[in-house]
Order: C-alpha cells, then sequence, then structure tokens
C-alpha cells in the first residue's frame, strides 16, 4: 500500500472536480501553535520518581575510556510495593523514558495486585541518559556505544544494584518491553536468566532477522489492517503514490504540493510529501488501538476506521492524493490545533534521532512490499 521503504523506520494534486478547499482536512480556527511548543509543554504528569544511576560507559572491554561514567535516568513507583514483592522492569527502548512510562498502564493496572515495584529505566543516549551529554552524537566513536548489548548490561547493572540498595535482593525481577523494548525484554530475559524470571515482549519484531520471516510481512499487515475496513480506501491510499509520482514530474509540482498540503512553508522535494503521507498511513496502522491515545499523536479510538471513513465520504470526483491528504490530516491534526504543517521541519519530540544510528549498525530490518 505505501511506497517500499527498504528498512525498519524504531523511518493532490492532479486537478481536481472538487475544490481542495472543499475537503475535510481538520482545520480549525484555532491559532497555530507550532511544534517546538508542543513537545515543551506536552510532558505529562506521571506517578512516579525520578532517579540517576552513575552508569558504566562500556561494560565489555578494558580501555582507559571504558571506566567512564554517565547517569542513566530511570523512574520508580512504589505506591503498591511490599519489601520482598517482585520488581517489574520496563526496558527502555528508543526515546525518552516518560513517554514509556505514560504509555504503559499494564503495569500500573496489575502493580497493586503483585504489591509490585515499577521501574521504568532509560535506554543510553535517549532522553537525559547521553553519555557525552551534549557531544554524544558527534561521531561515530561516541554513537559506538549506543548498540543493544550495552543496553542489556546497564540494566543488569542497574537492576543488580537497586536490590542491593532495597534490601531486597530476594525480590523476583519481570522485564517488560514493547516493539524495541519489547526485543530487550526478550533477549535480558535469555541473557539474565539469573535477574529476571521472566519476561512480557509486546509487538517485540524478534523474529525479523536473517530471513526468518518474510520481508513483506510488514507492509503486508499495514495494508490489511486497511483492506480490514474498507477496500476502497485501501486502494484510494495505494493509487495516490502513483499521483503523487506524476505530479512530481510537473513544472509547478512543488508549489501546488505546498498548496494542497497547506505547508507552512514550500516544499523543496515532493519526497516529503510521500514520507509524510507514508508516516501517517504506517504509523496510524501500528497505533490502531480501540481507545483513544496520544502515543505517537493524539488519535481517536480506532484510527484507521477514521481515516477510512474520511476518504470513503469524498466523492469520487476527489482525486486519490486529496483524498488520502484528508485522511492523514487526521493522524497529523486530530487535536485541531493546526493551521498549517510543518512537513519538512517537524520537531522530534521524543528524542528519537538516535535510532537511526542503530537501524544502520545493528537493527538492520529489511522491509519491502509483496
Amino acid at each position: 500500500m505505501a511506497p517500499c521503504l527498504s528498512f525498519f523506520f524504531l523511518f493532490l494534486f492532479a486537478f481536481s472536480a472538487i475544490p481542495a478547499n472543499s475537503l475535510p482536512t481538520f482545520f480549525p480556527g484555532a491559532a497555530y501553535q507550532s511544534l517546538i511548543k508542543q513537545a515543551k509543554i506536552s510532558k505529562p504528569k506521571l506517578p512516579f520518581k525520578t532517579h540517576y544511576f552513575p552508569q558504566t560507559l562500556d561494560h565489555f572491554t578494558f580501555q582507559p575510556k571504558s571506566s567512564k561514567l554517565f547517569y542513566q535516568k530511570y523512574l520508580i513507583n512504589s505506591d503498591y510495593w511490599r519489601k520482598g514483592a517482585p520488581i517489574f522492569v520496563y526496558t527502555g527502548n528508543e526515546g525518552n523514558i516518560e513517554w514509556f512510562a505514560a504509555n504503559t498502564g499494564f503495569m500500573l493496572d496489575i502493580a497493586p495486585k503483585f504489591k509490585a515495584l515499577l521501574v521504568f529505566i532509560e535506554h543510553r543516549f535517549y532522553g537525559k541518559s547521553m553519555p557525552f551529554g551534549k557531544d554524544s552524537y558527534q561521531s561515530a566513536k561516541t554513537l559506538g556505544y549506543l548498540n543493544s548489548q550495552q543496553a542489556l548490561a546497564d540494566f543488569a547493572v542497574l537492576i543488580t544494584s537497586l536490590k542491593q540498595n532495597l534490601s531486597s535482593e530476594a525480590s523476583p525481577v519481570v522485564v517488560f518491553g514493547g516493539s524495541y523494548g519489547g526485543m530487550l525484554a526478550a533477549w535480558f530475559r535469555l541473557k539474565y536468566p539469573h535477574i529476571a524470571i521472566g519476561a512480557l515482549a509486546s509487538s517485540a519484531p524478534i523474529l525479523q532477522f536473517d530471513k526468518l520471516i518474510p520481508w513483506s510481512s510488514f507492509y503486508d499487515a499495514v495494508s490489511q489492517d486497511f483492506k480490514d475496513v474498507s477496500l476502497n480506501c485501501y486502494q484510494v491510499i495505494k493509487g495516490s503514490w502513483a499521483e503523487l509520482e506524476a505530479m512530481s514530474t510537473q513544472k509547478q509540482a512543488l508549489a501546488e504540493l505546498s498548496k494542497t498540503f497547506r505547508t507552512c512553508k514550500s516544499l523543496h522535494s515532493t519526497a516529503s510529501a510521500r514520507d509524510w503521507l507514508w508516516t501517517a498511513f504506517v504509523y496510524t496502522a501500528m497505533v490502531n488501538y480501540p481507545t483513544k491515545a496520544d502515543f505517537m499523536k493524539p488519535l481517536p479510538a480506532y484510527p484507521v476506521q477514521k481515516m477510512c471513513k474520511i476518504i470513503d465520504k469524498i466523492p469520487s470526483g476527489a482525486t486519490k492524493l486529496s483524498r488520502a491528504f484528508a485522511a492523514a490530516s487526521l493522524y497529523y491534526n486530530y487535536s485541531r490545533s493546526e493551521n498549517c504543517f510543518k512537513i519538512e521541519h517537524e520537531v522530534d519530540g521524543h528524542g528519537l534521532h538516535g535510532w537511526g544510528w542503530q537501524t544502520c549498525t545493528e537493527m538492520v530490518m529489511p522491509m519491502t512490499c509483496s
């Protein structure tokens, strides 16, 4: 359905009979709020206390720099805990740890029953856990310490130290994680079975490597999400890529796309519009929850169904690209706070930029269309 981007993330215009202004694009009269401002004010209030652990830079070599310490952030909720009771640990993935704590309600739900201590550990090189501060992403020499093996060792050292400090060495540990964090949870249980008695790995693509499953499986699942709601919806989205490609050959393509996509600034590349649409449809399929959520963006319950409803309601005289844009605006502007879109300059509000390094050096999961 979507254009085939070759690796895991972790990253209208053809003259319509219907004016673009008549299409539903979730633009109210509210004043424009920049993505930067949204990123600054969207910090959730969480029932956790923040702590920092002096973590070793390199757990596996004995070079002079290996013993360097950095402060790793972790969150704790002890509201229900009793000494000796279980410790539930979230193995943080590619982003600031508050983001995952705010969207992992399951652990809070079950903590009272098990009288569990909840711990959310931030992954090195994300959020505030920067081994080299502002220079952490400066070069391959610093980024070389960003990998899953070092992260797993971080978790092992921190958990062991925490149990000792709490005088609760007998407390059983269960690790939890989702997506890449789920992969880490599963691998942690395998690599450190003396520390964790179990792992819950949610939506963890641990079989995505080494041709264990077809490379097309991810995009097949995304396409199926839209097909299950409406075959017409799927066909419109699929057809929009060809329209966008055809339009890119026109002389005034960028100006027309900028107008149609309501961009805050003129586009410099048609690929930006393509990636913007791709993100909307793929990420919405990934977070097609049965309840309202704001994990990636604020979205309604069953957002794929809502997107297809937008597409199916627009008269057939409209181009496929115009209908795809109308649906994609649900993902970017369901909160109805935007008057224009920063398609080429969107702010990374969750600190995901380290994932690009990981997908190129370690988490190489090829994904193709069938």
